[in-house]
């Protein structure tokens, strides 16, 4: 993951949250697999100092996480680790030097404290020393190494902020045969409130009401599907004090690592406004101008081949032209002709504006052919006026636009459909003839078909039927994602290219 994007990783109202003076205390919820893990230790190397935050694992021992987790294995993280199976965890403990307080004279303070935070959220100064009021109730039943390590851990660093992840809070509480609000209690009062800890909590069930009033913020991790496919969100339940403008995030855990999606942004026209560089065809394939599709799609698409997109209801038409895009003006660049039929709110002067961003005027106006069956005459040489009630003359028109475009090489063009526009002009029934015809014609030819699907169309089995790739994009917790039908994939949430920037785009999967 490159530096550019681990910065985006973690959601800004997470950042947010810990960002605020004082101590925060945050719960982690999400049945077994949903990323609880993978997300805390990500937060640790991007939100805290690593001289100042620490991780007990109770779950796995150290081996297992450098084994899952192979970037752990940096000294900056490794020292965070506390494996609570480590013999030596009793012997670094001195019995003779516990420095607990007097426990009446410790309440007393404590209680003044709970007063003074109570009227005021800001810190007459911060704490010097660790406090250790519950901590030494609990401690009456129990001897605790791994959390009287961490006391010491966080005496050692006041005044400076620390941070510190219990990795899960069933194992230490089953370990110690103490119920859950218990420890959290503890560790709220004295290292939260008391000693400026940020802590973050992993609870190994989905979720837990009767202690989410106990810390200062909630998240919660969940594992579902999409027709047959994975997908994995996060939602915020629950951040004191930080407005949570987007309640919920898809993620993914791609290499080992966590990432959020933030909503999607990859506008045309970005200031570089630098020219299209094009990826080279191949003999057998035309590139779709995005190299992580083409690698989707098994090269790009084949050459004669008839290709469809279905574009859900929730997608904007920004987040499904990010991919249609390049498309566009990967095959535009390499001197070759797009014969189209927009879906409807498309217009063919905004599809010109677009992508003369990356391309010149001289170039579209050669290479582009936009069908309007509502204009008798037009100016302008990229559109068809086909609105002409003479059927003889609308089909002069397109022929002479068609015979221009395949020049006397006889080029290869796209055949690009809105599948909406052909249904609501022409009806089902002429509409497939005719898609039966152009399928034909492309098969024994070079040219490929795209074809646009919207929701509600009667016709949308029939074109499946005929695709050779059929590729579906929905949005999901304000990230575009896509994925194939033909040939069968993963879902893939699409972000900007940061490194080559607008209009290119990545394909980022979720796993």
């Amino acid at each position: 993951m490159s530096k550019e994007s681990s910065k985006r990783s973690i959601p800004m109202e997470i950042r947010s949250f810990f960002g605020q003076q004082g101590g925060r205390s945050l719960m982690v919820m999400g049945c077994a697999g949903t990323g609880k893990t993978t997300f805390v230790l990500q937060l640790l190397e991007e939100l805290a100092d690593p001289n100042r935050s620490f991780y007990l694992s109770t779950r796995v021992s150290d081996n297992a996480l450098y084994q899952q987790f192979p970037w752990l294995k940096a000294d900056d993280m490794r020292n965070r680790i506390i494996d609570s199976s480590r013999v030596f965890l009793g012997s670094l403990y001195d019995d003779e030097e516990d420095p607990l307080l007097a426990q009446e004279d410790s309440a007393t303070m404590a209680g003044a404290k709970d007063f003074l935070q109570s009227i005021n959220e800001d810190s007459l100064e911060p704490p010097r020393k660790v406090d250790r009021t519950r901590l030494s109730v609990l401690l009456e039943r129990n001897r605790m190494p791994e959390i009287e390590r961490i006391y010491d851990k966080v005496d050692s660093i006041l005044p400076e902020k620390s941070m510190l992840v219990i990795d899960s809070l069933e194992g230490v509480t089953n370990k110690y045969s103490m119920e859950k609000d218990e420890l959290i209690t503890c560790i709220q009062k004295d290292l939260v409130e008391g000693s400026n800890v940020d802590a973050l909590f992993i609870l190994e069930r989905a979720m837990d009401a009767d202690l989410a009033f106990l810390v200062d913020g909630v998240i919660q991790f969940t594992l579902d599907t999409l027709e047959g496919r994975r997908i994995r969100e996060m939602y915020l339940k629950k951040l004191r004090a930080t407005e949570i403008t987007q309640p919920s995030y898809l993620i993914t855990l791609s290499e080992g690592r966590f990432m959020s999606f933030d909503p999607f942004n990859n506008q045309a026209c970005s200031n570089n406004n630098e020219t299209w560089q094009s990826i080279p065809d191949t003999d057998t394939h035309y590139s779709t101008g995005t190299a992580d599709l083409d690698k989707l799609l098994n090269g790009g698409y084949s050459k004669g081949s008839y290709n469809v997109i279905e574009v859900d209801e929730n997608v904007s038409n920004e987040e499904y032209y990010s991919v249609v895009r390049p498309i566009l003006l990967n095959f535009i660049s390499q001197d070759k002709g797009i014969f189209a039929v927009l879906t409807g709110g498309d217009h063919a002067d905004s599809v010109k504006k677009d992508l003369t961003c990356y391309i010149s005027d001289e170039a579209f106006d050669g290479h582009v052919r936009i069908a309007d069956y509502f204009t008798h005459k037009t100016e302008s040489p990229y559109i068809m006026a086909l609105g002409t009630r003479n059927k003889d003359e609308a089909i002069r028109v397109w022929k002479s636009n068609m015979e221009f475009l395949r020049g006397p090489d006889n080029k290869a063009i796209i055949d690009y459909t809105g599948f909406d526009t052909l249904e609501y002009l022409q009806g089902g029934g002429v509409a497939i003839k005719q898609l039966l015809e152009a399928v034909a014609k492309i098969k024994i030819s070079q040219d490929i078909g795209i074809g646009i699907i919207k929701p509600g169309l009667k016709l949308t089995q029939e074109i499946m039927n005929m695709a050779d790739t059929y590729l579906k994009i929905t949005d999901i917790d304000k990230c575009p994602c896509i994925y194939g039908v033909k040939p069968k994939t993963i879902i893939y949430g699409i972000v900007a290219d940061e490194e080559k920037g607008t209009p290119h785009i990545k394909l980022v999967p979720i796993v």
